[in-house]
Order: C-alpha cells, then sequence, then structure tokens
C-alpha cells in the first residue's frame, strides 16, 4: 500500500523548503521576503540579459569555413566523377549540394538577423520618457524664439508702416501752413484794385470778345485770394515789378507771409520763369498814405511750393492793409504770376493797435 501525504504536509513543503533555503545563505547576505519574490516575475530580465548578437568577426570565419568546405566537396566530386564516369551521379551530387547550400542559406537567414537592422542600443521606459522630455522642452525654446522673432518682425514691419504713413499725410498736408490765413476771399479779404498792377494783356489774343467777363481767360487779382492752386490759375501782371495791396478783413498784427507757386515739374512751359523772385512786405495804415515796412525776402523756385516768411513787425503793429511789391522774377520776359498769397498773424480789436512803428517808406 503506497503512502500518500496529506493536504497539511503538501502545504507545509514549500515553508520547509524556504526554512531550509534561509538556513543554507551565508550571514550577512541581504534576506527577501515573500513580496519581493512575487514581484520577481513582473521584473523584465531582458535589460539583464541582452540577446545575443552575431559579430561581423563570426560571419566572415564562418563563409571561410564553408567556402572551404565547398571547395573540397568539389574536389571530392571531381575525383568520384573521373573514376565512374557517371552523368547521373554528378547531376545527383549537385542537385544534393545545391539543397545542402539551400537549406544553409536559409538557416542563416533565420537564425542571424542582418547586423544592420538591429538597434544600437536598448532604450528603457524611463530613458525614452527622458529623450521625449528634452525633445519637448528643445521644441518648447524652439516655439519661444519663433514667437519673439515673429514679434520684432511685426514691430519692425509696424514702425515701417507708421513711418511711410507720416510720409504719406506729411507729403498729402504739405501745404498745410498751420497758421491762420487773413488774405482769404472767404473770411472777408479783398483787393484794392486801385493801388494794385494792372492786369497783363496778350497783344497776341486781345480779340474783341476777350473783352467780355466770361469769355476773357485772364485771371483777376482776386486768384491769389483762393485756395484753388493749379497751374494756369493765377494772377498775372505785366513785367517783372509791379505790386499788390490786399484789404484785410480787420487790424491784424502781421508776423508772416506765405507765398505758394507750382513747381516746375507740374508746369506746362517746363519752368518756374514766370514766378516772383525778389519782393517786399509793407504794411498800411488806416489813411493808406503810410507804409511801413516790414521786410524784403526772396522766394526760390528750387525749394517747396510753398514758403512762408517771418516779417519784422517789432513792436508789432496791426495794419488794416498790407501790400507785396514784386521786384524781379525768374527770368520771364513778359509777365509775372502771383498764384496765391497768405497773410498770418493776430487779428485785434477796432481801436488797439493804431500806432505804427517801423521803417516809413
Amino acid at each position: 500500500m503506497r503512502w500518500k501525504p496529506s493536504a497539511e504536509a503538501c502545504a507545509s513543503e514549500p515553508q520547509r523548503a524556504d526554512r531550509l533555503w534561509r538556513g543554507n545563505q551565508p550571514a550577512g547576505s541581504p534576506v527577501v521576503s515573500e513580496e519581493q519574490f512575487d514581484l520577481l516575475p513582473t521584473l523584465d530580465l531582458r535589460q539583464e540579459m541582452p540577446p545575443p548578437r552575431v559579430s561581423k568577426s563570426f560571419l566572415s570565419l564562418l563563409l571561410r569555413v564553408l567556402s572551404v568546405l565547398l571547395s573540397l566537396v568539389g574536389d571530392v566530386l571531381v575525383i568520384v566523377y573521373r573514376e565512374v564516369c557517371s552523368i547521373r551521379f554528378l547531376l545527383t551530387a549537385l542537385s544534393l549540394l545545391s539543397l545542402f547550400l539551400a537549406a544553409l542559406w536559409w538557416g542563416l537567414l533565420y537564425l542571424v538577423p542582418p547586423l544592420e537592422n538591429e538597434p544600437k542600443e536598448m532604450l528603457t521606459l524611463s530613458e525614452y520618457h527622458e529623450r521625449v522630455r528634452s525633445q519637448g522642452q528643445q521644441l518648447q525654446q524652439l516655439q519661444a524664439q519663433l514667437d519673439k522673432l515673429h514679434k520684432e518682425v511685426s514691430s519692425v514691419r509696424a514702425a515701417n508702416s507708421e513711418r511711410v504713413a507720416k510720409l504719406v499725410f506729411q507729403r498729402l498736408n504739405e501745404d498745410f501752413v498751420r497758421k491762420p490765413d487773413y488774405a482769404l476771399s472767404s473770411v472777408g479779404a479783398s483787393i484794392d484794385l486801385e493801388k494794385t498792377s494792372h492786369d497783363y494783356e496778350d497783344a497776341n489774343t486781345a480779340y474783341f470778345w476777350n473783352r467780355f467777363s466770361f469769355w476773357n481767360y485772364a485771371r483777376p487779382p482776386t486768384v491769389i485770394l483762393e485756395p484753388d492752386v493749379f497751374p494756369g490759375n493765377c494772377w498775372a501782371f505785366e513785367g517783372d515789378q509791379g505790386q499788390v495791396v490786399i484789404r484785410l478783413p480787420g487790424r491784424v498784427q502781421l508776423s508772416d507771409i506765405t507765398l505758394q507757386h507750382p513747381p516746375p515739374s507740374v508746369a506746362h512751359t517746363g519752368g518756374a520763369n514766370s514766378a516772383p523772385r525778389d519782393f517786399a512786405v509793407y504794411g498800411l495804415q488806416v489813411d493808406d498814405e503810410t507804409e511801413v515796412f516790414l521786410g524784403k525776402f526772396t522766394f526760390d523756385v528750387e525749394k517747396s511750393e510753398i514758403q512762408t516768411f517771418h516779417l519784422q513787425n517789432d513792436p508789432p503793429t496791426a495794419f488794416p492793409k498790407v501790400k507785396i511789391q514784386i521786384l524781379s522774377n525768374w527770368g520771364h520776359p513778359r509777365f509775372t504770376c502771383l498764384y496765391r498769397v497768405r497773410a498770418h498773424g493776430m487779428r485785434t480789436s477796432e481801436g488797439a493797435g493804431d500806432s505804427a512803428t517801423g521803417e516809413l517808406h
């Protein structure tokens, strides 16, 4: 009758084996708990034991051995063929040898993986996460640099756009003097025709129908009090010397005089020789006889089409009229053209500014 162990004995066998194994351990060796034993199957032992790899030296040696064996087998087959002299034997031997070589080749391809397809290193999960994190940080740095570069480009573009806009508005508002104009017909200014030179009359166009105002193309002196400045819309007087007296809308302490003439680039004649050159400015008192010299200036056609000249009205004196005396032009032999004249200063009350100081003319 065979003895069968009981259930208690079977359950106590692992404990007894454990005690025996612990008793056989040398002193000072680390004690491994049962929980640590339970964790052993979950460890990835492939990192501890990397798969074997076939080196290139081993493969070269194997190929040399195979080549020597094949040469020996070939010699043996030649010797046997000479003794037997049977074509069937030779074909059978070659067929068997081909099958052997094919089996050997497929075995090498299956057992030995290609070297170039093998990874150079095996990364653990922590190393993989570390690399992903470092690459993510590099991408964030690149993104920050790109954002910074985009902001710099946008700021440069905005600065250039603002600069271009300022230049455009400056060009568009080039004729805006930013001073009040009292020689403007819309505010009450007019021309004193008795003290103003006569209009220029061209003998070649002095037909009888030019005597009618609606057929007369010559512009009156009041055109210099209008803001419409374009080629041909001017007052012309004969010769290079003349004068115009502007009746101001009230008594004005004159500070500046502005003359405007279209530039030579837009002139139909290809130049601006009819523009005034040297001129003088006088302030007229209430009696229309006393003239106060306010300065002598030169209008340069090579500069801006709008030029402002500061008057010598010190101490400030208010005048009801101002006279512009043209002394020369830029070379036109028959007439001189005035396009627009502006008078700047500060308007005073009727009782103020009666005293006139300055050089009498």
